[in-house]
């Protein structure tokens, strides 16, 4: 089966990306590109932890609600959370109310506090685990690697919900972590440069 597929402008992309009308733009600006902003890393996290279960469609299709919902996962904001703002989440028809994830991302949002705390920055802490490149999988063929399962076990080592090796295969793909255009796809060589450009923090010093 092709991993690759031809979009309107002639060029070869990854066949994801012509699945879902929204899926072009967001492989082609988003996926893969390294991040190295702390809201963005976060809201990934918690819109993979929601994704659980269900299609990336959904969630990209609402993810302006749950940006709404969620204060702009900006987790300083979200980590004030209490029982109201559950119940107020649990009637958001914009989002996915599920008890669980709701209360799992309120939840993380407190220990990313203190995950800044420990690393400097959840950027510094989320890049200490990018692989090396000669570990890498053959692009697209993997749903879980030795690093994602160390990320996964670091996250709920400390607290966090709703986090597993999955998740956080998932969430590297789409920060930059790895590279997982497929060969030939023409965003690969772009992702590559942005990667090679990209100075990721460095962790903090142990006290």
């Amino acid at each position: 089966m092709s991993r690759l597929f031809t979009a309107a402008d002639g060029q070869p992309r990854c066949a994801w990306a012509g699945s879902a009308p929204d899926f072009l733009r967001y492989h082609d600006e988003e996926w893969g590109y390294p991040v190295g902003d702390d809201i963005r890393l976060f809201e990934k996290v918690c819109l993979e932890s929601f994704q659980s279960g269900l299609s990336w469609r959904t969630i990209l299709d609402k993810r302006e609600n749950f940006r709404a919902a969620f204060a702009g996962f900006d987790f300083n904001k979200m980590a004030k959370f209490d029982e109201t703002d559950v119940e107020r989440l649990l009637q958001d028809k914009g989002i996915i109310r599920h008890r669980g994830k709701i209360e799992a991302v309120i939840n993380n949002a407190a220990r990313a506090q203190e995950l800044v705390a420990e690393a400097g920055s959840l950027a510094a802490f989320f890049w200490s685990f990018e692989p090396k490149p000669e570990d890498l999988p053959e692009p697209q063929t993997a749903s879980t690697s030795p690093e994602s399962v160390a990320l996964s076990k670091a996250l709920k080592k400390r607290g966090w919900k709703f986090v597993g090796p999955t998740t956080a295969f998932a969430f590297m793909q789409a920060m930059g972590l790895i590279n997982d255009h497929a060969h030939g796809c023409t965003c690969r060589e772009r992702a590559a440069a942005a990667r090679k450009a990209f100075l990721p923090p460095a962790l903090k010093a142990a006290e």
